[in-house]
């Protein structure tokens, strides 16, 4: 059976198969455009780009995978709570729709957070923890929280904020950070590279309130060294230390208060080599692959099948 998830974020539109019998997923995704100097994308230009763009990703996924799939997977909201609503989610709800009755298949919607969680245990071979309890972080440009994951038989899992930024997310504040050094948005690969050239050293001292952090003062503090004229690359050096030791600070924190769980990490943020160095060494924590880790739809094709198979697709 071949499963097809699609996500239209606010960030990504992307498409997904997943061939249960391989194991194998395909993504095809395209960034949405912005202007030079712009810092993201009103909620309308976003729509107009994913319907733009959509049918130009189906169309690459199925040239090269040709056939229509046995179920379709969308996510339709930000988070699975009531009141979450972002319109961008649907150009894909629609499009899934139509594919969904034009082709006689079923229909499966998730939440966009939901597909974050499951592609990262997906790419780390780790579908196992949808069995137990385990923290979750989602940090990306949108969001920056750590969730409490337990078991659900009638949404496979559901998820409790136990940790969040008060203010501003990290990916918010590293887009930030990286247009004002005249880097292109999304920021974050190339505010990564900067900061590699610098050998500067920060002891960083989070602001915390329990296992919630605060990041508009890290701002402040960029943009003061840019007022300096202290050099990009050690800019992009504080910037990437202050979010990794504030995200550090969280797990500490939350292990306290809810034991030795495992942890996983997803969203966009998370690919930072940096970031998973440090938190792998001393956390042991769980990261997807790059891949896996920005936005994408290949956990909403995961999910899709879990939830049409059941617990026999927890072993691929």
């Amino acid at each position: 059976m071949r499963f097809l998830g699609i996500d239209t974020s606010n960030y990504t539109t992307s498409a997904a198969l997943l061939d249960d019998k391989t194991g194998t997923v395909t993504q095809k995704k395209m960034l949405l455009p912005v202007k030079p100097g712009e810092k993201g994308l009103r909620q309308s230009d976003a729509v107009f780009h994913h319907t733009v763009q959509l049918p130009q990703v189906l169309t690459e996924l199925f040239s090269e995978n040709p056939g229509a799939p046995d179920c379709v997977g969308v996510s339709i909201f930000p988070r699975r709570e009531k009141g979450s609503y972002m319109p961008c989610f649907l150009v894909g709800k629609a499009a899934a729709e139509a594919i969904s009755v034009s082709e006689n298949k079923p229909l499966r919607t998730f939440s966009h957070q939901e597909g974050h969680i499951v592609a990262a245990l997906f790419s780390a071979k780790r579908l196992d923890l949808l069995k137990e309890t385990f923290l979750a972080f989602h940090v990306s440009g949108g969001t920056t929280e750590a969730l409490l994951v337990k078991p659900n038989d009638t949404n496979l899992f559901s998820v409790r904020i136990v940790g969040q930024s008060l203010d501003l997310k990290a990916g918010q504040l590293i887009d930030r950070t990286g247009v004002m050094l005249s880097l292109a948005f999304p920021c974050g690969k190339d505010l990564e590279v900067l900061s590699e050239h610098s050998d500067k050293t920060y002891n960083v001292k989070p602001t915390m309130k329990g296992a919630d952090c605060c990041l508009s003062g890290i701002e402040n503090q960029c943009q003061a060294m840019f007022r300096k004229g202290e050099s990009p690359a050690d800019i992009a050096k504080f910037c990437m230390c202050s979010v990794l030791t504030a995200l550090s600070e969280m797990v500490s924190v939350l292990r306290k208060e809810y034991g030795d769980l495992p942890v996983l990490f997803s969203g966009g943020v998370s690919s930072n080599k940096l970031l998973k160095k440090e938190l792998t060494e001393k956390y042991g924590v769980i990261f997807a692959e790059p891949a896996f880790s920005a936005d994408n739809a290949a956990g909403i094709a995961v999910l899709t099948a879990l939830m049409q198979k059941g617990s026999s697709f927890y072993e691929l």
